[in-house]
């Protein structure tokens, strides 16, 4: 960590709703959470507890409204910055329903996010061997880069080109949502390495929302968050996943 600059995302008495048909309807009631530099925090929590509705509002998604608290990095107003600000800043989204971007290639597309987060373009040649050498870290196929952005990806394509951008934009901090959905064990594996690789090259902070415990066997959370509700009902280090394995969620939910 030494070698990396400290940061903090700092997310205090975080309220938000989201837009239904019936009326605005809150989701999240009062999350505080700190992540600082090189840190892991897995958000764990049963299905409809908020856990993605918390990283799409550090996103800035506009189906999630910001009723109160703050979000801030570095004490700087992420909820005042538009999303392509919040990129520049440092923050990475990996969404679990990532978009498709017709007629843009993924080696365009990963170029044009750098340039725009770093204020330059990467020099080519050097971009093309980052590119080649991370895509096949990740178990890859090379033609992969040709390929237009999420078009046709299998499920398991699309967590590898997130964590592709995670190692080649290099956030400050990157919040991974149900990074694990639909991989199989392999795939699992090879995009936690990915994860690990990513952190450990820039001292990222990691915000890792998952639903299961088996993504923490390959990524070691240092605090882990049990989210019921939209807020956090317990929070502790990596004995609390094991616990949660062991029991699941059903004591959370029968106090509520």
């Amino acid at each position: 960590m030494s070698a990396h600059e400290t940061h903090t995302l700092d997310i205090r008495g975080l309220k938000v709703s989201v837009e239904t048909k019936e009326g605005p309807k809150p989701i999240l009631r009062g999350v505080d959470l700190t992540v600082k530099s090189g840190q892991t925090h897995a958000i764990m929590g049963p299905n409809g507890s908020g856990k993605s509705t918390l990283a799409y509002s550090i996103a800035g998604h506009p189906k999630y409204a910001v009723t109160g608290g703050t979000i801030t990095l570095d004490g700087e107003d992420v909820l005042a910055m538009t999303i392509d600000e919040r990129a520049k800043a440092g923050l990475f989204l990996a969404m679990q329903y990532p978009i498709e971007v017709p007629g843009v290639s993924v080696s365009n597309f990963l170029r044009t996010a750098k340039t725009a987060i770093d204020g330059e373009s990467p020099k080519l040649r050097t971009w093309m061997k980052d590119l080649k050498d991370v895509m096949a870290r990740l178990k890859m196929d090379p033609s992969f880069a040709e390929r237009n952005v999420n078009e046709g990806f299998s499920g398991g394509e699309k967590k590898r080109h997130e964590i592709l951008q995670m190692e080649l934009l290099q956030p400050r901090f990157a919040v991974l949502d149900e990074t694990d959905s639909g991989l199989d064990i392999d795939a699992l594996r090879i995009v936690s390495e990915g994860v690990n690789r990513a952190k450990e090259a820039t001292g990222a902070g990691v915000l890792l929302i998952t639903h299961y415990t088996r993504i923490l066997r390959y990524i070691d959370p240092d605090f882990v968050h049990v989210f019921v509700d939209g807020k956090i009902a317990e929070e502790g280090g990596p004995e609390l996943a094991e616990r949660l394995e062991a029991e699941g969620y059903d004591r959370f939910l029968v106090a509520t």
